[in-house]
């Protein structure tokens, strides 16, 4: 089974559009490669947590220009202190198998920009792990997203999100993105999306 490798972190919210968008390609395509989605720490590598109101702009001006069916009911009040937690929840489910890890990269995307919920709570996520039958996070799950940072630095790894396909790498496909007078200017990034899932499912 072929494996496309994801760098990302859970609540940038340009991974949850390129996500969503990949899959959506995925399903039409009938392909079955498989998502691993690898922790990318944007804490330890900003040395701080992001900042809920910054991402609430983003999230605003993704949800009016390129992804009004997205973010339905993202909460900036429960926007998490940390992802740490639900990046070794991840790892967690990927040590059961890809699919198991695929599904809770989703999930935990979905609960945060989909239904409004705060995943650095410990109770939000021990009921994500019981909703697919995946064990708990432990030390060596947490330890295991240092490790993934690290890797993803020697692999080159740019920012969230970042992709590696049979093709190459690919740092958000999905859109084009300016900073325009304090805010984003967002469109759909059409050519390099289909050089990109076509670099992920033609065989």
């Amino acid at each position: 089974m072929t494996t496309i490798d994801v760098y990302a972190d859970i609540w940038c919210p340009f991974t949850h559009v390129g996500l969503k968008r990949l899959l959506a390609r995925r399903f039409e395509s009938g392909s079955t490669t498989a998502l691993r989605v690898w922790p990318w720490p944007l804490e330890l590598i900003n040395e701080a947590p992001l900042d809920a109101g910054f991402i609430a702009e983003e999230v605003d001006d993704l949800r009016s220009q390129v992804a009004g069916d997205l973010f339905r009911d993202f909460q900036q009040e429960r926007f998490p202190t940390t992802t740490l937690p639900a990046l070794a929840l991840a790892e967690a489910a990927y040590s059961v198998g890809l699919a198991e890890g695929e599904a809770m990269s989703v999930l935990l995307r979905d609960a945060l920009f989909e239904d409004g919920k705060d995943i650095s709570d410990p109770a939000i996520l021990s009921g994500l792990a019981k909703s697919i039958g995946t064990p708990p996070a432990t030390d060596e799950h947490a330890s295991a997203v240092t490790a993934a940072w690290t890797e993803g630095q020697e692999r080159g790894v740019v920012g969230s999100p970042h992709f590696f396909t049979p093709g190459g790498g690919y740092f958000c496909p999905a859109l084009d993105i300016k900073r325009v007078e304090g805010h984003l200017r967002i469109q759909p990034d059409l050519v390099a999306f289909e050089a990109f899932a076509a670099s992920c499912f033609d065989s």
